[in-house]
């Protein structure tokens, strides 16, 4: 029994059709209604409908990513409990839809942060890319957080400086751009809103977030359970704290703590070797080992860093990340389980006729195909051989 090989789709809009994802050799379909806001209930006529329209093209919708967790309920507002309802609605209508597999975040205000969509390597393709010195500088120089500088290290805050005092203006919006485009809401975000959200945060602590992640769980526990729902948690990306916000999915720690807080089923894993590889500290095998049961949905691509900590996305079997040993501990555990662990080659470069389109930072279609080709290759290789 094999990976299940997955794609993400955006949907209707996405530059990628379900056409191209058939042609990437792709059997399963990774998607969400993102035109729903954020905590309202997915209604069942619309997830039928997006399945309807995947199953036409002969693809099968297979996990949903994701049902954004409100930020009523990550910092448990008052209205907390009318988005835990909402929420608990959608996973029941998604169940009557018979698709069981959610991937989420719990991620304060930013789902993912980057300094850069389109940093040029050396065969000319574009990649994502996080630069320690930008962060400081918007942080500085843009948001203007109180206490700030006292987080970077003195030659960051050096570098920073530099930077700023170069960049263009057109580079300075474009940087404020890209980070607050982490945010995930169909609303725009203004730097005086995002000031108060971190503030709030920053109040919560890392501990508060832990506690409203298990109230989270707990509150949606029941209607997994009844039907059959698995949850998987995407881990921090990147998995340190920026911006003075708290973490908590970052590394095998947390991710010890929160299988470990709530063992039952239903409470699991998204395995990403690209927000994870980030981490200097994080060793992607011995977090394989320590929550191997509790896997349940993989992203794979793969990251190099720099001495300071910046990064970027590299091609999916050449980075920092062993993925050849990644590999082989998924085909183990991928064995041992009676319904195959769905995987997506995670972001790629934008290359060759990609260079000219428009696309999803991240998502486009190309890079991508190289990954899933490469990664299916890595796997094929090792099945014959465990």
């Amino acid at each position: 029994m094999s990976l299940i090989q997955s794609w993400r789709w955006f949907g209707p809009n996405d530059p990628v059709s379900l056409q191209d994802i058939r042609q990437a050799g792709a059997s399963d379909v990774v998607s969400a209604l993102h035109h729903i806001p954020h905590g309202e209930v997915w209604p069942l006529e619309e997830i039928l409908e997006r399945k309807k329209i995947i199953e036409a093209a002969g693809l099968v919708w297979t996990v949903v990513e994701s049902v954004p967790v409100h930020e009523s309920i990550k910092t448990r507002a008052e209205d907390c409990e009318q988005f835990l309802e909402n929420y608990r609605q959608t996973l029941v209508h998604l169940a009557q839809a018979g698709i069981r597999l959610v991937c989420y975040n719990f991620m304060p205000v930013l789902d993912w942060t980057r300094t850069d969509l389109s940093l040029e390597m050396p065969s000319g393709a574009r990649a994502l890319y996080f630069d320690w010195a930008d962060l400081a500088a918007f942080d500085l120089f843009v948001l203007k957080r109180e206490g700030a500088r006292a987080e970077y290290p003195a030659p960051i805050v050096d570098q920073a400086s530099d930077k700023w005092t170069a960049m263009s203006a057109k580079r300075k919006q474009e940087l404020a751009d890209i980070i607050l485009m982490g945010v995930p809401t169909e609303k725009s975000m203004t730097l005086e809103g995002l000031s108060r959200s971190i503030s709030r945060y920053q109040s919560i602590g890392k501990e508060g977030l832990r506690e409203n992640l298990l109230y989270f769980l707990k509150g949606i526990q029941s209607t997994c359970e009844k039907y059959g729902m698995t949850m998987t948690l995407h881990p921090d990306d990147p998995p340190y704290s920026i911006l003075g916000l708290p973490r908590i999915a970052s590394g095998l720690e947390d991710l010890v703590f929160i299988t470990d807080a709530i063992r039952e089923p239903f409470n699991g894993i998204c395995l990403c070797t690209g927000s994870l590889g980030a981490g200097k500290e994080n060793d992607l095998p011995e977090i394989i080992s320590a929550v191997a049961d509790r896997i349940h949905f993989v992203h794979l691509r793969n990251v190099k860093k720099d001495e300071r900590g910046n990064f970027h996305e590299s091609d999916h079997l050449d980075g920092d990340v062993d993925m050849f040993e990644v590999m082989k501990r998924l085909v183990k555990i991928n064995k041992n389980r009676s319904k195959p662990i769905p995987f997506r080659p995670d972001h790629g470069h934008q290359m060759l006729d990609d260079l000219q389109k428009e696309t999803i930072p991240g998502y486009s279609a190309i890079g991508r195909l190289k990954g899933l080709a490469e990664l299916r290759g890595l796997e094929m290789a090792l099945e014959k051989h465990i």
